[in-house]
């Protein structure tokens, strides 16, 4: 698996932002996932930015301005930006709406990632990145979450504070009315999640609420909140569900059970704590040892050292 973070997308930009030349009058980016390349395109080039849509409507972004019309006809050499390239579905319907405003501008086409074997859908690219792949700005609408696993604390919702994490009424008032954090459009494989099984109805309850669309829920069959506690088992019970073959993907809000669950399961997780993706934890652990780790994250970092791989 490939992942690429908002700070991938804008490296590789800076990086290779000389393969575009700089006689572009005019950025447009492709809605949505190309909207947010084709705006650090625009603002590194100093060039005016807008949306496809947008600039058929002669509606364009200027340096200093929120937004004007203008006469697209003072533009002519127009860059289309989208952020990536698999099928090439949707650059194809990008270049048929572009065919609508008239042939009297000089377009090109641009993504960042490509697939292999899919370079002359456009004049530019910036990287090959070869399938499956994720990337952090769309992750949560990516088309095989039916084959992933996600927890639902700190993820789909809030966590609860100690005052609400009663195992009674409070606890029971937070399932029932969560804030909502990341809300998948697609339908999710298994929700798992520590909350216990006495919770399921109100889990279910909020899920419907929410929109949130999932095949199962498998919870915590323990009785109360302090054999939960005392079984101290989150990471191996989601591992335990993971560790199936269906599964390529796991969505888990804490950084330490992250580790965990990729430890035993061998397969990447995607941390909604720092949001990365977690491929090897052994590989982490060496980092951790030898400071090569992010100076912001040292402390937590030093505390998963000590919990999971010193022996």
């Amino acid at each position: 698996m490939n992942f690429r973070n908002i700070a991938d997308l804008n490296t590789i930009i800076l990086k290779r932002l000389s393969i575009l030349p700089r006689d572009f009058d005019l950025i447009v980016g492709v809605p949505r996932s190309g909207m947010l390349p084709a705006n650090l395109i625009a603002l590194y080039l100093s060039k005016p930015f807008t949306d496809i849509h947008s600039f058929r409507n002669g509606h364009i972004y200027k340096a200093g301005e929120r937004g004007q019309f203008i006469d697209v006809k003072e533009f002519k050499k127009i860059l289309i930006v989208d952020d990536s390239i698999a099928s090439g579905s949707a650059m194809t319907k990008a270049k048929d709406l572009i065919k609508e405003v008239g042939s009297d501008f000089d377009i090109s086409f641009c993504a960042i990632y490509i697939v292999p074997g899919k370079e002359n859908m456009v004049d530019y690219y910036f990287e090959s990145v070869s399938l499956p792949r994720y990337f952090q700005w769309n992750i949560f609408n990516h088309s095989t979450l039916d084959k992933a696993c996600f927890d639902i604390d700190g993820v789909l919702c809030v966590d609860p504070t100690d005052v609400q994490n009663d195992d009674g009424p409070k606890y029971t008032d937070f399932i029932l009315n969560a804030a909502p954090l990341y809300i998948p459009k697609s339908k999710i494989g298994t929700l798992v999640t520590s909350r216990l099984e006495k919770y399921r109805k109100e889990t279910e309850i909020w899920l419907q609420q929410q929109g949130v669309k999932y095949n199962k829920l498998v919870m915590l069959d323990l009785p109360d909140m302090r054999a939960r506690q005392k079984a101290n088992s989150h990471g191996q019970h989601k591992a335990n569900t993971y560790k199936t073959a269906e599964y390529n993907l796991f969505f888990e809000s804490s950084l330490y059970q992250a580790l965990e669950i990729n430890k035993i399961t061998g397969k990447p997780v995607f941390c909604t704590e720092n949001f990365e993706m977690i491929f090897d934890s052994q590989s982490l652990a060496y980092n951790i040892k030898s400071g090569k780790f992010f100076p912001g994250l040292r402390k937590i970092a030093l505390k998963i050292r000590d919990k999971y791989f010193r022996k």
